[in-house]
C-alpha cells in the first residue's frame, strides 16, 4: 500500500518567519512578538505540564503511504520538537522536519475511522466544505480535490541546498514507500521585505501567547495551550486520544493563497481617498492599510490612522496594545478590514473568545515582475505564480479556522448595527480573504465617508486549495504511528 506525500519545502519557513543564520532557524523580525528562551519556556512549561520535546515545531503536507517501519526508525530522529527552536537551546535546530497527517492518511495508519472530535470537519476533508470557505473549487488546483493526500511534511532550513539533503535524506528512508503528490517550496522575502507578505505587509503580528510557554504583550491575547493542543488545559473537547496517543498534538490547516499583487495595487490607485495635503500614492497607501487594518510596517491603524509609524510599528509592546474600543467605530479603524474581522478584539464577546490559532504561513513565488507592473495585470505564466502557504494550528478547526473565515471574514453582517447617521449598516465581507467569485462591499474604508462602501468586483487572493491535517505529537510518532 502506498501513500500519497505533498511537500511544502521552505529555505526559509516560520513559527514567526525564517533567518539566514545556520545557527539559528527562525529569527524574528522587529514589531513581531519574539519567542521565550529556552529557559524562560522550559521554566513556564514545568509550570503549567506542557512537554515541549513532544510538540512538533511546525508542519505542512503529507501522502502517506505504508511506511512504518522506516516512520520510527528513519523519520521519528528527524523530527523538530518547539524546544529546539528556541533562543538559547542546548540542541538547536539547523534543519527542520515535521509531518501530519490527513484523516486519509491515518486511516491507512491503522487509526480507524479517525473521528478527533471536530465535528467532522477533519474526516471530510476541506475540499468537501471549500463552498462554505467562499472558494471557488474551479481555482483549486486537482492535487487537493478530494481527500487522495494522506498527509505532509515541511522540510525547512536556511539555505535551499539544506532543504535539498534533507529532502534526499527523508526520500532515501522512506523509498517506494512513499510517492509525491504536490510540492510548494516557499522562502522568506528579499531585504527589508523580510517578514512581509506580497502586498508588503508585515504578518504574524497578531499571533496569541499560549499560557505557560510565553508572556503576552500589551493587547496580545493570552490563550490556554488547549485552544491549541489537544488534551492541554483549555481543550474545548473531550475526544478520542485526547488524553492519550494524541494528547500535545494540533489540527494543522494548510490553504496555497495566490495573490493578485498588481491588480491589488492598481485597486488602491483607482479607489484611493481624497484626505487633504496627501499625494496619490499616499491616499492608496492609507486605503491599503484600511483594508487590511495595518499599514505595511506593521503599525495598526488603529493607532496611526492616517500615516505610517514606524516607531509603533517595531515595538511588540506597542503595536498590539489595541482592542477597537474607543472609538468602536470605523473612524480609526474600519470595522470591515481584515484585521479586525478576523480578531474582533473587544468588538466580539468583549474580547474573551475561543477562536483563536497561532499562524505560521511563508510567501511562496517570486517577486513581481516590471512587465506585471507595467500591465497592473498577473502573469498567467505559473512559474509567476506567488502568495502565501497558508499554515495554522488549533484544537478545534470548527471553532478556530472555519469560524474565522466563514462565520467572521466571509460574512458581511458579522458585528452588525454599528450607526451612521442613524442607520444600521452592513460592514461588508473581508476586503482581502473575503468570498472568492462574488462582489464585496466593505464600508469604512474611506475615513471621509464611513457609511459610504467600495465595490470590490475582483478577488486580490484565490485559493488554489489545501487540506486539513493532524500534527500528531513526537511519541506518537514514534509508538502508535508506527506500530
Amino acid at each position: 500500500m502506498q501513500l500519497k506525500l505533498t511537500l511544502l519545502l521552505t529555505a526559509a519557513c516560520s513559527l514567526q518567519a525564517l533567518c539566514a543564520n545556520a545557527k539559528e532557524l527562525l529569527i524574528s523580525p522587529p514589531g513581531q512578538p519574539p519567542l521565550p528562551t529556552a529557559q524562560e519556556a522550559s521554566t513556564s512549561a514545568a509550570a503549567s505540564g506542557l512537554n515541549l520535546t513532544n510538540i512538533q515545531g511546525d508542519i505542512l503536507i503529507v501522502d502517506v503511504p505504508s511506511f512504518k517501519a522506516q516512520l520510527k526508525s528513519g523519520i521519528a530522529p528527524l523530527i523538530t520538537s518547539t524546544f529546539q527552536l528556541l533562543p538559547n537551546t542546548t540542541d538547536p535546530a539547523d534543519l527542520f522536519v515535521n509531518i501530519a497527517f490527513s484523516s486519509s492518511g491515518l486511516s491507512k495508519l491503522g487509526i480507524a475511522n479517525p473521528d478527533l472530535g471536530d465535528n467532522n470537519l477533519f474526516q471530510k476533508g476541506q475540499f468537501n466544505g471549500a463552498t462554505n470557505l467562499g472558494d471557488l473549487t474551479s481555482n483549486w488546483l486537482p492535487q487537493f480535490a478530494g481527500t487522495s493526500i494522506h498527509g505532509v511534511f515541511l522540510i525547512a532550513s536556511d539555505t535551499l541546498d539544506g532543504v535539498s539533503a534533507t529532502l534526499s535524506q527523508v526520500q532515501s528512508i522512506l523509498g517506494s514507500s512513499i510517492s509525491e503528490s504536490y510540492r510548494l517550496q516557499g522562502q522568506a522575502r528579499p531585504g527589508d521585505q523580510q517578514g512581509h507578505e506580497h502586498f508588503g505587509f508585515m504578518d504574524g503580528i497578531s499571533n496569541p501567547a499560549v499560557n505557560g510557554f510565553n508572556t503576552p504583550h500589551p493587547g496580545q491575547a493570552l490563550v490556554n495551550p488547549g485552544v491549541i493542543l489537544f488534551g492541554e488545559s483549555g481543550d474545548p473537547k473531550s475526544r478520542p486520544g485526547s488524553t492519550g496517543w494524541a494528547k500535545d498534538g494540533s489540527f494543522l490547516v494548510f490553504r496555497q493563497l495566490a495573490q493578485r499583487v498588481p491588480e491589488f495595487n492598481k485597486f488602491l490607485l483607482d479607489h484611493a481617498p481624497s484626505e487633504a495635503n496627501m499625494t496619490l500614492e499616499e491616499n492608496a497607501e492609507l486605503l491599503g492599510a484600511r483594508m487590511i487594518g495595518r499599514w505595511k510596517s506593521g503599525a495598526p491603524v488603529a493607532m496611526s490612522p492616517l500615516f505610517d509609524n514606524l516607531v509603533i510599528a517595531t515595538n511588540a509592546q506597542q503595536n498590539n496594545n489595541f482592542d477597537f474600543s474607543a472609538p468602536s467605530d470605523s473612524s480609526l479603524c474600519p470595522v470591515s478590514s481584515h484585521i479586525r474581522k478576523t480578531n474582533p478584539r473587544a468588538d466580539f464577546s468583549k474580547g474573551n473568545f475561543p477562536n483563536h490559532i497561532i499562524r505560521a504561513g511563508i510567501p511562496y513565488g517570486p517577486e513581481v515582475t516590471d512587465a506585471e507592473n507595467a500591465s497592473n495585470t498577473s502573469s498567467t505564466d505559473p512559474s509567476l505564480d506567488r502568495g502565501l502557504a497558508f499554515v495554522a494550528y488549533q484544537s478545534d478547526i470548527d471553532t478556530g479556522f472555519e469560524t474565522l473565515q466563514s462565520d467572521w471574514a466571509n460574512d458581511p453582517s458579522f458585528r452588525r448595527g454599528y450607526q451612521y447617521a442613524n442607520n444600521a449598516v452592513l460592514q461588508g465581507a473581508d476586503p482581502i480573504i473575503g468570498p472568492n467569485g462574488v462582489s464585496r462591499s466593505p464600508a469604512g474604508l474611506d475615513p471621509s465617508n464611513l457609511s459610504g462602501s467600495i465595490t470590490i468586483m475582483e478577488d486580490f487572493v484565490v485559493s488554489k486549495g489545501g487540506e486539513y491535517f493532524f500534527s500528531p505529537p513526537i511519541s506518537a510518532i514514534q509508538t502508535t504511528l508506527s506500530s
